[in-house]
């Protein structure tokens, strides 16, 4: 059974949510503000949260600095299309995804089977050690640590996990599609928005002049790579 917050302040949503999400193996709590959903996981095991971003009293992307306090719990965001920079933020500060509202049921339930499976499977299955590098950048997946000229640098998971599939496949020119697919475990619904927002971070920490990458490059129409010099 897994534990499945879903918290906005309007209520048609969380009960439209609910009924997406209807599923013998879903336990489905409900909260209007982040203040509720952080009492909420205080008391309950949550396994996933879908969270609107703009909220009363403490609003989404506030509540996800303190759920990333104590928790790495896959958080979905809800988001309209005018929340562009919320979004980004909510990405910086920690959230694995994002929905746009109006929301499609298919991608609702496909997104959150496939975090939840991420999710559930952490740690699972024993890797062996591996060491990446492009240039300034090394990468050490035993010990998750990413170093940019031997200064460390801190990523998200998911920005992470980019950083890796590139950089095991340097000089080869990846779609947002396969990128998502590798990433996100799941059909690429959304794919070339959510990559590129993650990708724009990756440049703001690792390049020195993000408008002007050396490693991590756009091919136009194509996708991305990571520069083998």
């Amino acid at each position: 059974m897994y534990n499945i917050l879903i918290c906005d302040d309007d209520r048609d949503i969380v009960r439209a949510l609910k009924i997406y999400l209807t599923d013998p193996n879903y336990a489905l709590f409900e909260a209007f503000n982040g203040k509720e959903a952080l009492e909420l996981i205080d008391r309950e095991e949550i396994h996933l949260v879908l969270m609107d971003i703009m909220m009363p009293e403490m609003d989404g992307i506030a509540a996800m600095v303190r759920i990333r306090e104590k928790s790495n719990v896959p958080v979905i965001l809800l988001t309209a299309k005018s929340e562009d920079s919320d979004k980004i933020l909510g990405l910086t500060v920690g959230a694995d995804d994002y929905i746009t509202k109006p929301f499609n049921p298919a991608e609702v339930t496909a997104r959150v089977r496939s975090h939840l499976r991420r999710y559930m499977q952490l740690g699972s299955n024993v890797q062996s050690v591996q060491r990446y590098a492009a240039g300034g950048i090394e990468l050490d997946d035993d010990s998750k640590e990413v170093t940019l000229d031997g200064e460390p640098v801190s990523l998200t998971p998911k920005e992470y996990e980019i950083l890796k599939f590139l950089m095991a496949g340097k000089g080869r020119v990846y779609s947002p599609a396969e990128i998502y697919k590798s990433v996100w475990k799941d059909e690429p619904y959304g794919a070339e928005g959510t990559v590129a927002v993650h990708i724009r971070h990756l440049r703001e920490k690792l390049e020195y002049d993000p408008a002007e990458p050396r490693y991590l490059k756009v091919v136009w129409g194509q996708g991305y790579k990571m520069e083998t010099k």
